[in-house]
């Protein structure tokens, strides 16, 4: 991708791109489509049973496997030989379903997780596949939407991005139509989206500036498959193998030259150093280790994790130590509200995830929400301020959201203390709102409650903490005094010092 989209304005990317605010015409885009192929990643090649098949032999030990069985077969061994190779192939039979079970699955979940995306086209609004889009295309994007492809904005409402995929962040990035400068880092691009990614909030337009093995997902994808690693099991199943070659062969020499020199027939020593060699190889390992291995990867596959190679869940059993440098890396990138400070009290907050259930404890002692009236208050405005949605999938038996991981997770604390947004809304019509604006850093609702006007305010503490004037105690308001401020900047650099992340 060219680097230096971000530098320039959106009519001069559009211009470059011999594209337009209409979007491109039909006929550009086949031409297009034909000139920088599918908007897909790059697939490594997928290989035939027979392929996977003969992959299953590609062992050292399975090489010492089937030079005895020649001999043994050599040596009119027939039963012998037979049960050798017999052992060989069910091993090879074994691990050929479980790779083409994999493989199978894994093709079946890329067309499962198959998206389509909405662009402009000759000025009309169409619904294509992510596939066929091309750069120059005009992307019309708007909240839940996942990215099809790496886009310079140019026009944008308030949008917000979840680069977790990308970047390790759960927070979500606000996104601008503005150039950046050129010292700027390649993910702190605020103009630029990444294949991938998914809108959280707002809505806008982006023209495509790369697709497919060009995108930023894209050259990641290309390195990671030029890696090749070795699994642990491989390499100790070699060192084995040469150890029961070179012990073979100092035993065997030793044993026919002893023979010789004993008087004995060339033949019979011949015939000794063979069985004896046979027998010392061991048939039986490689089918222990496929079903022990097998047997890993059913128990795996019960706790839905598909492992694409057998061997795989003996390296998978190896870890110690896991190094990320990101929240959100390796975690499930979910925000849960863990404490409450209200009226100079700090409540805890229990549950898991976006599930709606979770004990309130004060003192370290389990309470009644409905006894707090300031905490009522304070999963109020939760409520009001959350315009995120929560939905348990029966499918998946997991909670999931739409919209922004903050905003959910203010959602759910309210739904803990009994609080239903539907329910609150239609008692408390919606009035007028500023949705959250990165240089506001904060998102205001009015509400009617009662007949009067209820604003309700989250966002940065240190903004909302200065556009502060009184403080709510004890049922009433009273002016914000400096000793008020200092307590409340203390609380919230203690919270912070624990790895929260607060939000007023």
């Amino acid at each position: 991708m060219n680097n230096s989209w971000h530098t320039k304005s959106g009519a001069a990317v559009i211009e470059e791109l011999h594209s337009s605010e209409c979007g491109l015409s039909n006929e550009e885009a086949k031409s297009r489509l034909a000139q920088y192929g599918p908007n897909k990643l790059p697939e490594a090649k997928v290989d035939g049973l027979f392929v996977i098949f003969l992959r299953q032999f590609r062992s050292p030990l399975i090489y010492i496997l089937i030079a005895a069985s020649i001999v043994v077969f050599m040596m009119s061994e027939i039963v012998d030989g037979s049960i050798i190779l017999a052992v060989l192939l069910f091993n090879a039979v074994v691990g050929t379903i479980q790779e083409g079970k994999a493989q199978n699955t894994l093709r079946a979940l890329k067309k499962f997780v198959e998206t389509r995306a909405t662009v402009l086209r000759e000025d009309k609004e169409i619904i294509i596949s992510d596939a066929d889009i091309v750069p120059g295309d005009i992307l019309v994007l708007q909240e839940g939407e996942k990215v099809p492809a790496d886009a310079r904005i140019i026009v944008s409402h308030n949008l917000r991005a979840d680069e977790a995929a990308l970047t390790g962040e759960s927070e979500p990035v606000h996104k601008i139509s503005e150039a950046g400068g050129d010292d700027e880092k390649a993910m702190d691009h605020r103009n630029i989206l990444y294949k991938g990614t998914s809108i959280v909030a707002g809505n806008g337009r982006a023209i495509v500036v790369a697709t497919g093995q060009k995108t930023a997902i894209g050259l990641i994808a290309s390195k990671i498959a030029a890696i090749d690693t070795e699994i642990p099991l491989k390499a100790n199943i070699r060192y084995l193998s040469r150890l029961i070659i070179t012990t073979l062969a100092i035993i065997a020499s030793s044993v026919f030259v002893l023979g010789i020199v004993a008087g004995k027939p060339v033949k019979d020593m011949f015939l000794t150093v063979v069985s004896l060699s046979v027998s010392i190889v061991p048939e039986g390992l490689p089918i222990v280790v496929t079903l022990i291995l097998a047997s890993g990867v059913w128990r795996m596959s019960k706790r839905n994790a598909l492992v694409k190679k057998l061997q795989a869940v003996e390296a998978l059993g190896q870890a110690r130590v896991i190094a990320v440098d990101k929240t959100g890396t390796i975690t499930k990138n979910e925000l849960v509200i863990h404490k409450v400070y209200v009226d100079s009290k700090m409540f805890s907050i229990g549950g898991v995830g976006y599930e709606p259930r979770g004990n309130v404890r004060f003192d370290r002692r389990v309470v009644d929400a409905v006894n707090h009236p300031e905490l009522l208050l304070a999963g109020k405005i939760a409520a009001f301020s959350a315009n995120a949605r929560v939905m348990y999938s029966e499918k998946e038996k997991l909670w999931r959201i739409a919209g922004d991981p903050t905003e959910a997770a203010m959602l759910v604390l309210s739904q803990k203390l009994g609080f239903h947004k539907e329910d609150l809304e239609k008692e408390s019509l919606l009035i007028d709102e500023i949705p959250f604006d990165y240089k506001l850093k904060y998102h205001a609702v009015i509400h009617n409650v009662e007949g009067k006007n209820f604003l309700a305010v989250a966002g940065a503490p240190e903004v909302i903490l200065e556009l502060s004037e009184t403080i709510w105690s004890d049922g009433k308001r009273k002016q914000l005094s400096v000793a008020d401020r200092k307590n409340i900047e203390s609380v919230f650099y203690q919270m912070s010092q624990e790895g929260l992340r607060v939000v007023a």
